[in-house]
C-alpha cells in the first residue's frame, strides 16, 4: 500500500509538470504565431492525459480480484495505453497535413521569435525535471505506470528540443523551418503513437516474451525432483506476471513430496521474478520408475484397498510376471475382494502392457489403535509356549501383547541362529504368525528376527 501512495505522488508532481508546459507553450505559441511551439503544446497536453491515465490506472490496478476480475484490475493499464495511443496518432495526422498546408501557403506575416524560444526553454526545464524524478523514482519503488510517464517525458523532451530547433531556424530567415519542425515532430508522434498502440494491443492479447517463459523453464528443470516442466502458460496484468506451469514428477512420488516439490519450484521462480503469481500442477512421470513402485501406486489407488506391500516382478520367457499382497477390509466377502483384485489386475494390464499377468494375494486389513491400555499376560506365555517349540529359536526376548477391545497387538523379539538364510528366518517367522493367529483371533503380529550371538 506503501509503495502505491508513493507512485501516485509522484505521478501527482509529474501531470502538473507536464500541464504547466501545455498552458506555456500554448500561449508562447499562440502570441508567436509558432506552429512547431503550438504542436509540442498539444504533444504536452496529450502527454498530460496519458498521465491522467496512469494515475487512474495505478489506482484502479490496486483493487483486488472480484468476481468478475480474477486476475484482477491491471489490464486497464494497458487499455489506457491504447486509447492515449490512438488519440496521439490522429492528433499527429492532423499536424502533419497543417504543417503540408502551411509550407504550400504564403509566409506568415507574423514570425516566432524569442517569445517562442523562451516559451520551449521552460518545456525543456520542466521535462528535464519530470526525466530526473520519474528515473529515481523507478529505481527506489518500481512501477510499470512510472516507467510508462518516464517514457513519455523522454519522448516529450525529444520533441521539445525539435521545435527549439524549427523556431531557431525561422529566426535566422528559413521560414519554413518552424512548419518543417512541426512536421518532423507529427511525423515522430505518429511513429511514438503507432509503437505505443502496437505494445498495448499485443499486452491486451496476453504476449509475453519467450526468453522470460525459457526462463521459468529453466527454474522449473534446476528445481530438485522436477523431471519436465511444460506446458507453461504465462500472461502479464499489469504489474503482475501471472504464471500457470505443470511439472511432472516421478511416478512413485507421496502427495508431500509432490507439495513441497511444487513450493520450491514457485519459491525460485519469486527470487527471479519477483511480481509473479504462480499456479503449480504436478502430475506422475513413470519413465525410469522400477515396475514395482508403479504397480504399487496403481493398486493402491483401487478403492477398497487398505495397503500394498511385498510387490516383485519377475521375468520367464521373456514374459513379466508380478506378485504384490493387497490388504482389504476383513468384514467384505470373498466375492468382493474378489472384484477388488479383478480391478487391480486390469489396471496393471491396462498401464503396463508389458505384464504379462499379475498375481494378487488377498489380505485381511486390520486398523490398528494408535493407545492399547490393557496387556495380555496369558497371551504372552501362550506366545512363549510355541516359540519354544522350535529349536532353530537360540533366544526369547521381549514379547508384548496388548489388547483394545477384540484386537490383539503382538511384537515379539527373538534370536535365530546366524547361519540361517534369510529366506529360512522369512519361512520360519511366516509359519510362527500362522500358529499364533490360529490361537489367538485378530492378532496383528510383529516378529523381530535377531542373530544370535
Amino acid at each position: 500500500m506503501e509503495m502505491f501512495v508513493q507512485r501516485t505522488k509522484v505521478l501527482k508532481i509529474s501531470l502538473l509538470a507536464i500541464f504547466s508546459a501545455f498552458v506555456v507553450e500554448l500561449v508562447f505559441g499562440l502570441v508567436s504565431n509558432s506552429l512547431a511551439l503550438i504542436t509540442d503544446s498539444i504533444h504536452a497536453l496529450l502527454d498530460s492525459v496519458v498521465t491522467v491515465v496512469l494515475l487512474l490506472a495505478a489506482r484502479m490496478a490496486i483493487k483486488p480480484p472480484d468476481a468478475e476480475h480474477t486476475y484482477g484490475h491491471g489490464k486497464i493499464e494497458s487499455l489506457g495505453g491504447l486509447i492515449g495511443g490512438i488519440a496521439i496518432f490522429l492528433i499527429a495526422c492532423f499536424f502533419i497535413y497543417e504543417s503540408i498546408n502551411r509550407i504550400q501557403s504564403p509566409p506568415p506575416t507574423i514570425l516566432p521569435g524569442l517569445f517562442a524560444i523562451i516559451g520551449g526553454l521552460y518545456t525543456i526545464g520542466v521535462d528535464i525535471f519530470r526525466v530526473i524524478l520519474l528515473r529515481r523514482s523507478i529505481k527506489k519503488i518500481g512501477g510499470s505506470t512510472l516507467k510508462a510517464d518516464f517514457y513519455h517525458a523522454f519522448m516529450d523532451l525529444g520533441s521539445t528540443v525539435v521545435a527549439i530547433a524549427g523556431i531557431v531556424l525561422v529566426s535566422y530567415g528559413f521560414y519554413n523551418g518552424d512548419f518543417i519542425a512541426a512536421l518532423i515532430l507529427g511525423g515522430l508522434l505518429a511513429i511514438l503513437s503507432i509503437k505505443l498502440i502496437y505494445r498495448t494491443a499485443l499486452d491486451l492479447t496476453d504476449i509475453i516474451s519467450p526468453e522470460l517463459v525459457q526462463d521459468v523453464r529453466k527454474i522449473s528443470l534446476e528445481t530438485q525432483g522436477v523431471l519436465d516442466a511444460n506446458p507453461i502458460l504465462m500472461r502479464r496484468s499489469g504489474d503482475t506476471i501471472f504464471a500457470d506451469i505443470t511439472i511432472s514428477l516421478r511416478g512413485n512420488t507421496s502427495f508431500d513430496q509432490a507439495h513441497e516439490i511444487s513450493s520450491d519450484v514457485e519459491k525460485n521462480i519469486k527470487n527471479k521474478i519477483s511480481n509473479a503469481s504462480i499456479t503449480i500442477h504436478f502430475e506422475p512421470n513413470w519413465d525410469n520408475v522400477p515396475l514395482d513402485a508403479k504397480i504399487q501406486d496403481l493398486a493402491q489407488g483401487v478403492e477398497g484397498v487398505k495397503g500394498v506391500h511385498n510387490v516383485s516382478t519377475h521375468k520367464t520367457n521373456g514374459k513379466i510376471f508380478s506378485d504384490l499382497h493387497v490388504m482389504v477390509n476383513r468384514e467384505i466377502n470373498l466375492d468382493s475382494a474378489h472384484k477388488i483384485s479383478e480391478i487391480i489386475e486390469k489396471r496393471v494390464q491396462k498401464e503396463i502392457p508389458e505384464i504379462e499377468h499379475a498375481t494378487i494375494h488377498l489380505e485381511p486389513f486390520i486398523t490398528v489403535p494408535e493407545n492399547f491400555n490393557l496387556e495380555d499376560k496369558d497371551a504372552e506365555r501362550e506366545i512363549k509356549s510355541i516359540l519354544e517349540n522350535y529349536k532353530e529359536i537360540k533366544a526369547i526376548g521381549r514379547i508384548v501383547s496388548l489388547r483394545f477391545e477384540n484386537i490383539q497387538k503382538i511384537d515379539i523379539d527373538c534370536s535365530f541362529d546366524k547361519e540361517l538364510s534369510i529366506e529360512k528366518v522369512h519361512d520360519l517367522t511366516s509359519e510362527i504368525e500362522q500358529l499364533i493367529r490360529a490361537e489367538i483371533k485378530n492378532s496383528v503380529i510383529t516378529i523381530h528376527p535377531e542373530p544370535d550371538e
